[in-house]
């Protein structure tokens, strides 16, 4: 499996991949010590565990669907659940992805937009006060026991302490090197340093182990995300994968180091090839991710037998999934994200668990549906700012005929500053200026604030390097802008529902 294909192709790879995988293995102030936790609803009594489903969700950085061949128990969650073809994210960059993805809004309504301040970052998300509408808080009043582990929010540090909406808090701050960081454990900030037992996707699943087991003996049903800071550059896999994988090379498809048409938008034209010297350094990466995607899988692997152990496996959902995806050599670019095209966009999201159909789901669907699907399983109150849609109805087998045709796409740029951990300097880099997109189907249609549109449909261009929008008919090009401008004008599930169908 060599190639790296667009969105047409995006759902044939993956089922492919997990298929061979699944057959191959078939085995500053001191913060508060308490976490913040709301009330619930007056009157309303903790939910016991009887129909009300335990959620474990694996959440990755930077995985895009390539990495999931070297993802054996992945594939295995595949095998016995639901696998969505395409889920598009509504930013491809790290922190408003995750912020869309902790409340089910798009960042027109988070007002996250980039990894810092004053139109991103984990300081706008708290001044905003948008941990209290967050799925965590949710959940919580849903009278679940709830964790958060792992990474957070870009521009979070240790010192921030615990946030609302968590029984139980372990997180860091910069922690992509996976060794010598701080981890906030529930108020308390413990350094971590440089030995093996140190490397923090195994601090993690410990310390997830012990919260499964716990709310497992106290009969609670429990809410447990894990973000890992893996596959980030700079790519650190645990020691035990450090040689996996030798001469492995970054996947050579057609738009590998290859220019596009010159119909391209500004940002991308007139550029220069890759010298081997960077293709070279894009080989390594990618076999760095690829060894850091098997330490992930390691997370998943232990998870699932803590959850077997504790007899919590039929009563548990299990999610994995990507804040977004990552291109590396694709259209001349070095190793990066923000644009619409499918490798960045489109991310893995399967799920297993009590009634969950095992199938490939190719319906349009997007991190903002994420919460919304945590919330409606868990019987718990309406997501306040959710502009997303639950996914329960496709995971138990329906195909409601009246499902959404396009995922919005918003992103601010050029945008990131010469300490953000996903800046790549140099003229290669990916650093679109702002747009606004919908992916419907195979077709990606793109407005930047520049004047520049730019249409893709991969079953005439699978790699998107011929951008046609001089070709679409008026009529049509009318359609895709009335339909962007109607999901960036809306607010809430029910407007950005009824927004987001594209007429055919």
């Amino acid at each position: 499996m060599i190639r790296e294909p667009a969105r047409a192709a995006v759902a044939v790879v993956v089922c492919c991949v997990l298929a061979l995988l699944a057959t191959a293995c078939s085995a500053g102030s001191a913060p508060d010590p308490d976490p913040p936790e709301l009330p619930g609803p007056a009157g309303v009594a903790p939910a016991s565990q009887a129909g009300h489903p335990n959620i474990v969700f694996v959440l990755t950085d930077d995985l895009e669907s390539s990495l999931l061949r070297f993802m054996p128990h992945a594939a295995q969650l595949a095998a016995r659940g639901a696998s969505f073809a395409a889920d598009d994210d509504a930013d491809t960059l790290c922190c408003p992805s995750r912020s869309s993805i902790f409340t089910g809004a798009f960042p027109h309504d988070t007002g996250v937009f980039t990894n810092s301040s004053p139109d991103g970052g984990y300081d706008v998300f708290h001044a905003r006060g948008e941990e209290r509408d967050a799925i965590g808080a949710d959940l919580q009043r849903a009278g679940y026991t709830t964790a958060m582990m792992g990474k957070y929010l870009n521009g979070y540090q240790p010192t921030d302490g615990p946030q609302a909406g968590w029984n139980e808090w372990d997180v860091a701050g910069n922690g992509y090197r996976e060794f010598d960081y701080a981890l906030n454990e529930n108020g308390t900030l413990v350094n971590h340093g440089h030995a093996d037992a140190d490397y923090m996707p195994d601090v993690l699943s410990q310390r997830g182990s012990d919260f499964i087991t716990a709310q497992s003996a106290a009969h609670r049903p429990f809410f447990l995300e894990l973000a890992t800071f893996a596959p980030h550059s700079p790519y650190t896999p645990a020691p035990r994968h450090a040689d996996d994988f030798p001469g492995l090379q970054a996947p050579r498809d057609p738009s590998f180091n290859q220019p596009d048409a010159a119909t391209a938008p500004a940002w991308l034209r007139d550029r220069t090839p890759l010298t081997p010297k960077q293709i070279a350094r894009l080989d390594t990466g990618y076999r760095k991710r690829a060894q850091a995607s098997a330490s992930v899988d390691d997370v998943l692997a232990g998870l699932e037998a803590t959850l077997d152990r504790t007899g919590q496996t039929a009563n548990t959902e299990i999610v994995f999934s990507s804040d977004n995806g990552y291109h590396m050599g694709q259209h001349e670019l070095s190793a990066g994200k923000q644009t619409t095209f499918a490798t960045d966009l489109v991310v893995p999201l399967i799920v297993a668990g009590p009634g969950v159909e095992h199938r490939t789901i190719t319906q349009t669907v997007q991190n903002v549906d994420v919460a919304p699907t945590f919330a409606d399983l868990a019987h718990a109150p309406p997501l306040p700012l959710a502009d997303g849609h639950t996914l329960v109805p496709l995971l138990t087998g329906a195909d409601p005929p009246d499902w959404r045709t396009a995922a919005l796409v918003e992103h601010h740029g050029p945008n990131l500053a010469p300490d953000d951990p996903d800046r790549t300097p140099g003229r290669k880099a990916a650093n679109p200026p702002s747009y606004a997109a919908i992916a419907s189907g195979p077709v990606t249609y793109t407005e930047y604030v520049t004047g520049e549109r730019e249409y893709h449909d991969t079953t005439t261009d699978p790699f998107q390097r011929d951008n046609t929008v001089a070709s679409v008919p008026p009529e049509r090009l009318a359609a895709l802008h009335a339909t962007l401008s109607a999901l960036q004008a809306c607010h809430g599930a029910p407007a950005c529902w009824a927004a987001g169908h594209l007429p055919p």
